[in-house]
């Protein structure tokens, strides 16, 4: 939806007007009743997150989720790198 305002208008609301805009609405700045400019968002507004939107996409853990990992992958965590066999990488820099 777009609201019109007057040049002198918008000119004593602006601040406002664009924060008004950069939530994604658009703006008709006009000379008496002739409309003019457009004040518009440059990039598309990120639609508002919703809670719980990923319900029921997310399927259950089952119980091996809570054993304990191997200690390869412990170690890949810790940034300790570790070849197939289990030797020592040097580190990257």
């Amino acid at each position: 939806m777009s609201d019109t305002f007057t040049i002198h208008a918008a000119k004593t609301h602006l601040s406002q007007l664009i924060a008004r805009v950069e939530a994604g609405e658009e703006i008709i700045i006009a000379r008496g009743d002739k409309p003019v400019a457009r004040l518009a968002p440059l990039a598309p507004a990120k639609p508002k997150r919703e809670f719980g939107s990923m319900a029921g996409l997310v399927g259950k853990l089952g119980p091996e989720f809570f054993d304990p990992l191997p200690q390869a992958e412990l170690d890949a965590w810790e940034g300790k790198l570790t070849d197939a066999i289990g030797v020592s990488l040097p580190e990257e820099k």
